[in-house]
């Protein structure tokens, strides 16, 4: 059994993820799923259930678990991955799955993240090494310190965490595929302008979202579930400008320099009304800005020019100031080089 194919233009021919058959004559069939949506809910008897959607990279089926007790079945959210057992259905002509059992993915089951959700387009290990070997490559000691620092503290939650909860780069280990595709592009500023300060744009190009990690919750497939208290309260710009003067401060980074990085961070979304604290002051800051803002950017163009047929325009898309965008015919696939950018 296939899981029944999502009404999306943009996936067309990709191949879905079969359940397997293990009762011919009951129909049993059983495999695993990423949870895309579970909502308990409570039916005309009285008793709770789960309305669930399963899903993998391609597709979507709607399932339902009947009966459902927490203590029996255990308790779920969106985007884990669950194994289910269970048998197809038909209601108002449309397939269902009536879930008989569930449980979470475990380790020992060999779960391929790349069959349920989307993920960067490079290996995270490369990514973040391509990151390290720039810093190390820094002349400034306080910057190359601080940046080796934090990512050495961190290494483990940046080579999974997404880079947004639903727009740009929301794919595990999304933050590091953005990060890094931010830097590139300042390495390509530098070249055009070498009388940037290279160390100073730099780094703040890599420190300039590392309060993500703790603005969103992610769930163990690394796509995120929400934000954490601190992050709707504070945000990752003021955050990571607090993260920069604490953390230089204590490796012994100057305080000019602690300031200028500071206010990178918190003005990098432009404008007050995209969550900036400040709009950019001085030169680097402003490049820092607008190729943060051109890779988003980037992104969610490519993403909605695939959602539509060649020839046609997508639905409006509000993260792209609410336009239709058209799909030319020359949308390939989304893989910068960011692995083979200078260093």
């Amino acid at each position: 059994m296939q899981l029944a194919a999502h009404n999306n233009k943009g996936s067309q021919g990709k191949k879905n993820v079969n359940f397997d058959v293990i009762d011919p004559r009951t129909g049993a069939q059983e495999g695993f799923a990423l949870l895309k949506s579970v909502t308990r809910k409570t039916g005309k008897n009285g008793a709770d259930y789960l309305d669930i959607i399963l899903a993998d990279i391609d597709s979507e089926l709607p399932a339902k678990l009947w009966s459902y007790n927490p203590e029996l079945h255990g308790e779920y959210s969106t985007n884990q991955i669950v194994k289910v057992r269970g048998t197809q259905e038909t209601y108002r002509d449309q397939p269902q799955f009536r879930i008989e059992r569930i449980r979470l993915a475990g380790q020992d089951d060999g779960i391929d993240f790349t069959q349920f959700i989307a993920v960067a387009t490079d290996e995270p290990e490369a990514m973040y090494g391509a990151l390290i070997s720039i810093a190390e490559g820094f002349e400034d000691a306080g910057l190359k310190s601080l940046v080796l620092e934090l990512y050495a503290q961190r290494k483990e939650q940046l080579l999974v965490f997404p880079a947004a909860f639903r727009l740009h780069h929301a794919v595990r280990s999304g933050l590091l595929w953005h990060t890094l595709s931010v830097v590139r592009l300042c390495q390509g500023a530098v070249e055009l302008y070498p009388f940037l300060c290279r160390d100073l744009l730099l780094c703040g190009a890599m420190l300039h979202d590392i309060c993500k990690l703790e603005e969103y919750a992610i769930a163990d497939t690394g796509l995120a579930s929400g934000y954490t208290a601190e992050g709707t309260l504070i945000g990752h710009l003021v955050k990571g400008a607090m993260l920069v003067e604490r953390e230089g401060e204590r490796l012994g980074v100057p305080p000019k320099t602690r300031m200028l990085l500071a206010h990178m961070l918190i003005s990098h979304h432009g404008q007050p009304e995209f969550g900036a604290a400040s709009r950019p002051l001085f030169l680097e800051a402003e490049v820092l800005s607008q190729c943060d803002l051109l890779d988003a950017t980037v992104f969610e163009f490519h993403e909605a020019q695939k959602s539509a047929m060649p020839g046609e325009f997508s639905q409006r898309k509000w993260s792209l100031h609410d336009r239709k965008i058209f799909n030319h015919g020359g949308t390939g696939e989304f893989r910068p080089h960011i692995l083979e950018g200078s260093e």
